[in-house]
């Protein structure tokens, strides 16, 4: 028979489960859907695209037909003197007032049959929407680069602190094992000087990397509008994987052809040159479908009845530009030379994409060879360590030498450290200099990281 759970134990469970549940880390891939909702900046840039598609329907307005209707009434009070100049009936005046309703209305539609430069700004259009999607898209990449760099800045500030406390320790010990010996005779002054020094300075360096902390930890903040909390970090044993093609060239000419930012010049570019078309199309004639319908009353010759009339049209209106003061010629002259600007700006925003490109590759390549090379110097100054220390025991080595082979292993985790996640970094930039960056690039880097 089951036994019977007690009043205070279910409370006592919740509080514990919310302890956990608030102690637990939070991944990178949690903090970036955070930050998808509140991040500023991509809020910005989705309200920016969200205005943006609204210039196709602007232009396919131009297509359609335009409908107006318009209507009056007026209240007339009107008099009417009549003076005779007959020589029977000299200067007699007649004198006539009225005072009447009248009303009108009527409906108007025009329905553009040649209009050239209505049809240009249409597909202008939607090149001007092409350039927003890539605008928005390559903000939602900048997104994903920004966590990223701020996730990672608190798990390297994180670990210098924790390098600068081990250090700390060890010259803590150090500086006690230095004390006792100069007590005993075995040491001289020096060495508790020396390590007393070290000491403080730890203590220094130690208080400097926790203002660091606070202000990475700040930073992330910012972007998901709360404190993260205990972050995933990075597995002691995580394989960084090297980039796949292997070869430079093939991202290079990805990024020149596929980048967001190219793209979206791309599309600036030829936007610019149906600017061209649509500022020569001021010379060319217009023909429009016009068609009205007019409905008026109101009173008959001298007041008597009233008269009511019904008007319907329907034609054809041409209209021909003879000249118009230059403007015509002056606005195409304008937009060649942005059309131009246009040009140029996408030679240099692909030469940036290719340049991005070869750094961000440069920055994989070199990063894993850098986070092997400190591995093996990891494995080494441990060594030295553990070598320097019996050596200070057994009298061969002094107590500058112990220090110094702690200080080494301090800044060869850091270094470490950093170089791991500046390698991940570069991985992240590389996808986004070709217009591949995406969650799912995210998902496999969050796939290396563990529970604090």
């Amino acid at each position: 028979m089951p036994r019977k759970r007690s009043a205070g134990a279910l409370p006592t469970l919740l509080f514990a489960l919310l302890v956990a549940k608030t102690a637990s880390g939070s991944d990178l891939l949690q903090v970036y859907r955070e930050a998808l909702t509140y991040d500023a900046q991509y809020a910005a840039a989705r309200s920016t695209a969200e205005a943006g598609r609204e210039k196709q329907p602007q232009a396919l307005a131009g297509l359609l037909p335009a409908i107006s209707a318009s209507g009056n009434s007026y209240w007339n009070d009107s008099r009417f003197d009549s003076r005779s100049s007959s020589s029977i009936v000299p200067n007699v005046t007649v004198s006539t007032k009225s005072r009447y309703n009248s009303n009108a209305y009527g409906v108007n539609l025009t329905q553009p049959l040649f209009r050239w430069q209505n049809f240009v700004q249409y597909d202008q259009s939607k090149l001007l929407v092409m350039q927003t999607e890539a605008n928005f898209a390559q903000a939602g990449q900048d997104l994903i680069l920004r966590v990223a760099q701020a996730y990672f800045d608190v798990l390297v500030a994180e670990e210098n602190l924790r390098a600068v406390q081990a250090n700390k320790t060890a010259i803590a010990q150090q500086l006690e094992q230095a004390k006792k010996n100069f007590e005993v005779g075995t040491a001289t002054i020096t060495d508790t000087y020396e390590s007393q020094s070290r000491f403080d300075l730890a203590t220094a360096q130690e208080i400097a990397a926790d203002n660091e902390l606070e202000v990475k930890r700040y930073s992330l903040r910012v972007l998901i509008g709360k404190d993260p909390g205990e972050l995933n970090r990075l597995r002691a044993k995580a394989v960084l994987d090297p980039p796949q093609p292997a070869g430079m060239d093939p991202w290079v000419e990805a990024a020149e052809r596929d980048s967001f930012v190219v793209q979206a010049q791309e599309a600036a570019a030829e936007a610019a040159n149906k600017a061209v078309e649509i500022s020569r199309a001021g010379h060319y004639p217009t023909l429009d479908l016009v068609a009205n319908y007019n409905q008026s009353n109101g009173p008959g010759q001298m007041g008597l009845g009233e008269i009511d009339t019904t008007t319907r049209q329907i034609g054809v209106q041409l209209n021909i530009p003879i000249f118009q003061g230059g403007a015509v010629n002056s606005r195409t002259r304008e937009a060649i030379a942005r059309r131009d600007a246009e040009r140029a700006s996408l030679d240099n925003v692909r030469r940036n994409a290719a340049l991005g490109a070869r750094q961000s590759y440069l920055g994989v390549v070199n990063g894993l060879a850098e986070v092997k090379a400190l591995d093996a110097a990891l494995v080494s100054s441990l060594s030295s360590l553990e070598s320097n220390r019996l050596g200070y025991e057994v009298g061969v080595r002094i107590n500058i030498d112990v220090l110094n082979a702690e200080n080494q292993v301090y800044v060869t985790r850091r270094d470490l450290a950093r170089a791991r996640f500046n390698t991940l970094l570069a991985q992240l930039k590389l996808k986004a200099a070709v217009g591949a960056l995406s969650e799912v690039d995210l998902e496999r880097v969050n796939a290396l990281l563990e529970p604090p």
